[in-house]
C-alpha cells in the first residue's frame, strides 16, 4: 500500500475534518474524544429508529466534550411545522450548533409538509432558529433516484436559495470508490459558478463486506471496476480495507489545481476510534498496510 510522504498535498486534506456519527454512537465519541482534535464538527445523523431527545443528547455531549455539532435535518421526516420547531429549539438551547445540514432523507414519502429540502429551505427555518451557516449534499457518483441534471439543479437552486437569505453554504458528499470522479465533480462544481467550501465523503477503514453494505444502502456505485480503483476485490469480503488508495488520488487530483475550498468528511463505518486513528496517521505521512498491519 503506498504511503502518503511528508509533503504530500494528501496532508492537507486532513486540516479540519468532520466525522458523522449516529445518536446512539453518542458513547463512541466519548470514549475517542482525547484522539479528536478539539472543535470538530461532528454531524449527527437523522435516522427513522431514533427520537428528537437522542439527537439533542447526542448535540448536547459533542458540545460539552469540546467539539461542533452540527445536527442533520432530514425534511422528509418531519412530521410538521411545530415537529420542526421543536427540535431546532431543542438543539439551539442545548447545543447551540454554529451549522446545520439540511437533506431531503430516506423515505420516499414526506412524513410532513416538507418534500425536500429545498422546501424546508424555503420554509423560513432560517430566519425562524437564526441560522447562518448550512451544509447540503452532493453527490459526485450521482444518485441512483435522481437524474444527473435534476441533482445540478437542485444544488444550484439551494445555493442560490441559502446565498440570498445571507446564509453561507458548505457540501458535504455522499461517500464514494472513485477518487477520479470527486475530482471532476468538483471541477464542474466550480465551472458551475459555486465556490462554496466542500467536504469529500470518505468511509473510514471498515471490511469489505461492511463498506458494500452502506454502498449498497446508500446507491453508491460498487461495480468491479470502481472498487478496484479504491483497493479491494469483490472476490474477497472479509479483507479490510482503508481510503488509502483514494486519498492518494484525490491529492494528485488536487495538487496545483484552483479547486477553493477542499476538506475531508470520515464516516466510521469501521469504528470511530479506527477512523480518527487511521486520519492522524494519514495526517502524518503514514499509512497502514491492512493486510499486515503494519505501518507503511
Amino acid at each position: 500500500m503506498t504511503a502518503f510522504s511528508q509533503d504530500d498535498a494528501a496532508r492537507a486534506l486532513f486540516r479540519d475534518y468532520s466525522l458523522e456519527i449516529t445518536g446512539k454512537d453518542i458513547g463512541h465519541v466519548g470514549a475517542s474524544r482525547a484522539a479528536i482534535p478539539a472543535g470538530t464538527p461532528i454531524n449527527i445523523a437523522f435516522l427513522g429508529n431514533e427520537t428528537h431527545a437522542q439527537r439533542i443528547e447526542a448535540a448536547s455531549r459533542i458540545r460539552e466534550w469540546g467539539f461542533e455539532p452540527v445536527p442533520i435535518i432530514s425534511s422528509r421526516r418531519l412530521k410538521s411545522v411545530e415537529d420542526r420547531d421543536d427540535l431546532l429549539s431543542g438543539l439551539v438551547s442545548s447545543a447551540r450548533p454554529v451549522r446545520f445540514m439540511l437533506v431531503g432523507g430516506d423515505p420516499s414519502t414526506p412524513a410532513g409538509p416538507y418534500r425536500d429540502s429545498l422546501d424546508l429551505i424555503a420554509s423560513g427555518i432560517l430566519a425562524d432558529h437564526g441560522i447562518t451557516r448550512v451544509g447540503i449534499a452532493g453527490y459526485p457518483e450521482g444518485h441512483p433516484k435522481i437524474e444527473q441534471a435534476r441533482l445540478w439543479d437542485a444544488l444550484q437552486r439551494k445555493v442560490q436559495l441559502l446565498e440570498d437569505q445571507g446564509c453561507s453554504v458548505e457540501i458535504t458528499t455522499q461517500f464514494g470508490f472513485d477518487a477520479g470522479a470527486v475530482i471532476d465533480w468538483i471541477v464542474q462544481l466550480r465551472a458551475r459558478g459555486i465556490a462554496s467550501p466542500v467536504r469529500i465523503g470518505v468511509p473510514g477503514p471498515a471490511d469489505v463486506k461492511r463498506l458494500l453494505r452502506f454502498a449498497a444502502q446508500f446507491g453508491v456505485a460498487s461495480s468491479a471496476a470502481v472498487v478496484g480503483k479504491y483497493g479491494f476485490s469483490l472476490a474477497n469480503l472479509v479483507n479490510r480495507v482503508g481510503p488509502d488508495r483514494f486519498m492518494l488520488g484525490l491529492a494528485q487530483g488536487t495538487a496545483g489545481r484552483e479547486l477553493g475550498p477542499v476538506l475531508l468528511h470520515l464516516y466510521p463505518f469501521g469504528g470511530l476510534a479506527e477512523t480518527v486513528a487511521w486520519a492522524a496517521r494519514a495526517a502524518q505521512g503514514r499509512t497502514v498496510d491492512d493486510r499486515a498491519g503494519l505501518e507503511a
